[in-house]
């Protein structure tokens, strides 16, 4: 009974992970373009593209590399290290603005270390979490990563659409050299919480004790007999290669459709609406906020549907 609870407190932290990782992301979305124009007026909508690509670049040689590390090692340390670069990546965006002309490049370094941390966080949530379910209650869980990684999208853009009370100017501390905006205040927040978030994984995993299955022990006490005998059937089930290779090409499509609103929604609707900055980043907040409201209905009406239909 210990275990079977120890096991379910580390998939909830999961929980937690992949929702904070989310809004790391999505907190600075709409106010990225609107930052680089204010940090160096010479930034070029090519420029802000190549910000934006670091970070999914960043995933694509990272996510492979850690990925192997958690197989060998386990979650644990991959986890935190990928929290730390993204607590990193947080900072060098907060301190953009200290570098005066060259603050671009300070964002553009800043967005790859974010991309660093927040897609290995994700592959590894999702790889410990897929370890540490038998087959009936996985989808379930899934399901709920995937509710929480869009909560964290909705959430994200709120918050950045909160602080921009903070304003465009805010307040300045001389002594860490730090200028608290609208822009740099949701850095500050989300350095916060990726700091947070390390700690509870370091008390989930290491004072707890209990890793999943695949990373040295086996999870005892998981489901009923029943629940395992079904398991080992799905087990003997040959491996339907065209099946992860569609679930794969899906996933893609579905970020490339998403792309859309962080790489030229912000942009687009200043051109098209002559809204100030400021105006841009709590316009296009409420945008993406609502979207993910959206994305929210889709994943839980996943859950009851899931049962009744082949997946």
């Amino acid at each position: 009974e210990e275990t079977e609870r120890r096991r379910w407190r580390s998939i909830r932290v999961m929980y937690l992970t992949m929702f904070l990782s989310s809004v790391g992301f999505s907190i600075v979305m709409s106010s990225i373009w609107p930052f680089l124009q204010k940090v160096d007026p010479s930034s070029s909508p090519t420029f802000l593209g190549w910000v934006l690509a670091s970070y999914s670049l960043a995933q694509l040689f990272a996510c492979p590399a850690l990925g192997a590390w958690a197989n060998a090692r386990g979650s644990s340390m991959p986890l935190l290290t990928s929290m730390l670069l993204g607590t990193a990546g947080h900072v060098m965006y907060m301190y953009a603005h200290a570098v005066h002309s060259r603050g671009r490049f300070l964002v553009l370094a800043a967005r790859i270390f974010l991309g660093l941390g927040a897609g290995t966080t994700q592959a590894v949530v999702r790889a410990f979490a897929s370890a540490a379910t038998n087959m009936d209650e996985r989808t379930p869980v899934m399901a709920n990563l995937s509710a929480c990684q869009a909560l964290g999208f909705i959430l994200g853009p709120v918050l950045q659409t909160v602080l921009t009370w903070v304003g465009e100017e805010g307040v300045s501390w001389p002594p860490l050299a730090l200028q608290l905006n609208m822009y740099t205040a949701p850095a500050l927040l989300g350095a916060a919480l990726t700091l947070a978030n390390a700690i509870l994984v370091t008390c989930a995993f290491w004072l707890a004790g209990w890793r999943a299955r695949g990373e040295g022990e086996e999870v005892n006490n998981v489901s009923s007999e029943t629940s395992n005998a079904r398991e080992r059937q799905y087990t003997r089930m040959s491996l339907n290669l065209l099946a992860v290779i569609t679930s794969n090409i899906l996933f893609f499509v579905t970020l490339f459709i998403f792309t859309v609103f962080e790489t030229i929604a912000t942009p687009l609707s200043m051109h098209m609406f002559a809204w100030s900055r400021a105006q841009a980043v709590l316009y296009d907040g409420l945008l993406l906020a609502g979207l993910g409201l959206q994305a929210i209905g889709v994943f839980m009406a996943a859950k009851p549907l899931t049962p009744r239909f082949f997946q």
